[in-house]
């Protein structure tokens, strides 16, 4: 493989910060003229028609998750997690089984050391 230098890799840099500046710039633009926003709308509206199954199939798939997930907020915010394991033992095991206790519980506000006192 090719090894750049430092200098290459700037200049590659620089150079794809100019062409997406430029790309905006172009956007930004191209989206105030009617021809374009029609197109847009026309090629938006194909896509959402097309696409639709897939929309309600990830929203039916993710349904239990979804729920569990807002149940253990209610729970959690009202300091009764020991009621939702207890009403909800399954949607307790489903957030258990994606570790989501451990991802969620996480305070970076506590594990901080603001100064020697604490």
């Amino acid at each position: 493989m090719n090894q750049l230098s430092d200098n290459e890799i700037s200049r590659i840099l620089e150079l794809y910060k100019i062409q997406r500046e430029r790309d905006r710039v172009k956007y930004e633009q191209r989206k105030k003229d009617p021809e374009f926003m029609k197109k847009n709308r026309e090629r938006a509206k194909k896509h959402y028609e097309e696409n639709k199954h897939n929309r309600v199939n990830k929203y039916s798939e993710n349904k239990d998750l979804q729920k569990a997930k807002s149940s253990y907020h209610y729970y959690k915010n009202k300091d009764n997690l020991d009621k939702f394991k207890e009403r909800f033992p399954e949607r307790y095991e489903l957030l258990k089984g994606i570790n989501y206790f451990q991802l969620n519980e996480k305070k970076p506000s506590e594990s901080i050391k603001i100064s020697d006192d604490e």
